[in-house]
């Protein structure tokens, strides 16, 4: 007896864990999974490809992420336009395809570059290179913008639908997805960064591309099957998109139902004339066509339920508090060494996912617009050691440093002088590093080496805590909002409005990067931070008003009934 019952239980945990594995929820997640590695070793590779392909320089990275941002801020709305206008089948397989494609020709133009510089440099003075460089950015960004659509058809509609009515499960879901990304972004560009040290340039495109070669297949594939074990994915507001995905499935729609039975009753269908009756639109409003979907993209964005809260996410955007390129470029600056910036990373995805954590809980205890209003108070109470940072000894914040003033050029006239090295001001505060190596080249003109003051830690140390603590309310607001449009934002439109707010985020986001260039010094660095502690509250007060229109007197409640919150926010987005 006790061994059938040891048989059935160890039957029904094999069959609950094969039920799991191949439900539509796991196959999504593993899907995401490896379109998101991909994702995350082609953004880090193909930025050090530019770099080492134009000498050191920085210039080609500068014009893909300006092109990158200018793309999706012009082309988001009309990119979401095109996901709901189609069927959800056609749109994810299409997206998959065009990037992965784009990955796989742009990696192996980059080899053949990389082979054959030095002819391609002879060759038309160089234009030939140049052009090649030209190619290689414009199919990066035709990956990037697939990436953008691939991006707004799963995570903001078809996550929705495998979710079906269960708010909880949504809510769970979600918070997976975006710990698959916490991971995937410390671990793929690890994963790539060892190839391309160990290996060379060529063979990291080459890595690359079979990469997305072998992902690609396996993707298509993954979606097939999560389109077939969901057939409310089929079910789409438009009615082309109806029939097409519906004949997939050999399901009958209702339109055809209802002809049939017109026929059978000898009558005309009346629709038939009307749409031959109809003309198609010239070419001049063919041409206009984009034009009036961005206006109109736009408009319906701003008349949403949830505007503020959405306008409130894409105000976190201009922030140099993250782990990109400035911020890690200002760390160096100040005497962190590579290896501690890869551990501070490893803890702010750590606390990403205690930010997913968070949402999930929180969710369940004082309902979703609650936990905005908390994530946004936990998120600002970290920043705080952010603004104290820039006060405290070993700030290099001086206001009276020229922008645009070359730091090498100040040091050697303040060598040539005769001047002696200052024991506070904006020379000391560089990286030892950076300081032999000035006084390495100074010396070679017979000039007098001194040895730096090391630099006080204090400063950097309180602001990367006041960064990585400030993850767990970020994401967990990120999670809070990415719900909201979901729940609020009507089927048909989901594409649209999700591709505008792609658009507020890289405005916000080139905002940031152009802030940094006007101020690039790291004497200026300490403004920066606290112009983007500015935007986070502003962001912030934007999400409270959204809070205060849709809870109304009972936004100050303690942990209310979940359900009756749902019910509420329901009621009063209907109302408006």
């Amino acid at each position: 007896m006790t061994r059938n019952n040891d048989r059935n239980t160890r039957g029904g945990c094999c069959g609950s864990c094969k039920d799991y594995v191949t439900s539509a929820k796991f196959l999504l997640y593993l899907g995401h999974a490896l379109s998101t590695w991909g994702d995350r070793m082609w953004h880090f590779a193909v930025s050090l490809f530019l770099v080492e392909l134009y000498g050191n320089s920085l210039l080609l990275t500068a014009v893909y992420g300006l092109v990158v941002a200018g793309s999706v801020l012009i082309l988001g709305a009309i990119i979401g336009d095109w996901v709901d206008k189609n069927p959800r089948l056609k749109v994810a397989q299409t997206s998959l395809i065009v990037q992965n494609v784009s990955v796989i020709v742009c990696g192996v133009i980059l080899m053949m570059v990389f082979l054959h510089k030095v002819e391609l440099l002879t060759m038309y003075n160089g234009w030939v290179l140049t052009s090649c460089y030209i190619l290689i950015i414009t199919i990066a960004n035709i990956a990037n913008l697939a990436s953008t659509a691939t991006g707004i058809t799963i995570q903001r509609d078809w996550i929705v639908v495998v979710a079906g009515d269960d708010r909880g499960k949504l809510a769970d879901m979600n918070a997976t997805i975006r710990r698959i990304d916490q991971l995937t972004n410390i671990l793929a560009p690890m994963a790539v960064g060892q190839i391309m040290t160990f290996g060379s340039p060529v063979i990291g495109c080459g890595f690359i591309s079979g990469w997305n070669l072998v992902s690609m297949c396996v993707e298509y594939f993954l979606l097939w099957k999560v389109f077939q074990k969901t057939p409310a994915l089929a079910l789409k507001a438009s009615p082309k998109a109806n029939e097409t995905e519906l004949k997939q499935l050999n399901l009958p729609t209702d339109t055809e139902k209802a002809q049939e039975g017109s026929h059978l009753m000898g009558e005309k269908d009346s629709k038939k004339y009307e749409y031959e009756n109809e003309k198609e639109p010239g070419c001049a409003s063919q041409m206009m066509e984009p034009f009036h979907t961005f206006r109109e993209a736009w408009v319906s964005y701003y008349n949403q339920p949830v505007f503020l809260a959405g306008m409130g996410l894409s105000f976190l955007y201009m922030t140099v508090l993250g782990f990109d390129c400035i911020t890690t470029g200002y760390a160096y600056t100040q005497g962190l060494s590579g290896s501690v910036l890869s551990i501070l990373m490893a803890a702010s995805a750590i606390t990403g996912i205690m930010g997913t954590v968070a949402f999930t809980r929180l969710r369940e205890k004082c309902g979703l617009v609650r936990t905005g209003l908390i994530s946004g108070i936990a998120q600002i109470s970290c920043l705080i050691l952010c603004v104290i940072s820039v006060f405290v000894p070993g700030s290099p914040l001086d206001l009276s440093v020229s922008p645009f003033e070359d730091i090498r050029t100040r040091f050697i006239q303040s060598k040539e002088l005769s001047l002696p090295v200052p024991t506070e001001g904006p020379e000391t505060l560089f990286t030892t590093g950076m300081y032999n190596l000035l006084n390495e080249s100074v010396s070679t003109n017979g000039y007098t080496e001194m040895s730096p003051k090391p630099v006080p830690l204090i400063s950097v140390s309180l602001l990367f805590a006041g960064v990585i603590a400030a993850r767990i309310g970020l994401w967990a607001f990120d999670l809070t909002v990415t719900q909201l449009l979901q729940e609020n934002v009507i089927e048909s439109e989901r594409g649209i409005i999700n591709g505008v707010q792609n658009s507020m985020n890289y405005l916000l986001d080139l905002v940031h990067f152009i802030m940094v260039i006007l101020a690039p010094n790291p004497e200026a660095f300490g403004l920066l931070v606290l112009i983007s502690v500015s935007f986070v509250i502003m962001g912030h007060m934007m999400y409270f008003r959204y809070a205060q229109k849709t809870l109304g007197n009972q936004l100050f409640v303690c942990c209310p009934n979940t359900k009756a919150v749902s019910n509420e926010v329901e009621n009063n987005v209907s109302v408006v």
